[in-house]
């Protein structure tokens, strides 16, 4: 099992920035990807970015002014959201794809979501 917590989020005016975190803690011998989504209310759910090895991905909407980053000591992935919008208003949550062991099929956790406010 992997057990992701996330810290973070809160209130920011337009323009503003935030830095989000997720902790992976738990029993297991790799992850994989560790992704950012986010959900605005009466929308669908939208990945954000992606971090893989060494390869990262973002979103249209987000290009230019967010940014994922990977601390595989620590197990833990952040995003630095900087020109945050009124529209980047949403629940943001940490997923993690990992093995239990290393023969293990790939499995993917997701943490419990933490609320972004951007205030125009």
């Amino acid at each position: 099992q992997v057990q992701l917590v996330e810290s973070g989020g809160g209130l920011v005016q337009a323009g503003g920035s935030l830095r989000l975190s997720c902790a992976a803690s738990g029993n297991f011998a790799v992850i994989t990807t560790m992704c950012w989504y986010r959900q605005a209310p009466g929308k669908q759910r939208e990945l954000v970015a992606t971090v893989s090895g060494g390869s990262t991905n973002y979103a249209d909407s987000v290009k230019g002014r967010f940014s994922i980053s990977r601390d595989n000591a620590k197990n833990t992935v952040h995003l630095q959201m900087n020109s945050l919008k009124p529209e980047d208003t949403a629940v943001y949550h940490c997923s993690a794809d990992a093995r239990r062991f290393s023969y293990s099929r790939i499995l993917t956790y997701w943490a419990q979501g933490t609320q972004v406010t951007v205030s125009s």
